[in-house]
């Protein structure tokens, strides 16, 4: 087994519910982790035995991309869709954030992690 992380996915994307974060947008950063079989690409040496970070990075990116009024609602389509596409992918964890959330205080951001086994 081993593990694959992408940290600190910076975009710009339009969740919330407030009518002007649908519009305007807020900054938000995305973690994901990956566990499974890595043993094969680590003799190999090639990209066709391995979970491509590249994949998930773009899987996170489209995700993102689709508008949603929760963070536990794109979180858990971006699981869907590594578990859907990647089949060494055994778990996922995807952490989505929220940069400067507007809840009335001095919070840098709001966050949400979302797990899944396969």
């Amino acid at each position: 087994m081993g593990k694959i992380k992408l940290n600190n996915i910076r975009l710009h994307a339009q969740h919330g519910c407030l009518p002007e974060e649908s519009v305007i947008g807020s900054d938000y950063r995305v973690d994901l982790q990956i566990e499974g079989d890595l043993n094969k690409p680590s003799q190999s040496d090639k990209l066709a035995d391995t979970i491509d970070y590249v994949h998930l990075n773009n899987i996170v990116k489209e995700e993102m991309a689709e508008k949603s009024k929760l963070l536990e609602h794109v979180a858990q389509r971006i699981i869907n869709r590594v578990l859907g596409e990647l089949p060494l992918v055994n778990t996922v964890e995807v952490c989505v954030s929220k940069i400067n959330p507007p809840i009335g205080g001095d919070v840098e951001s709001v966050m949400v992690c979302l797990d899944k086994t396969r």
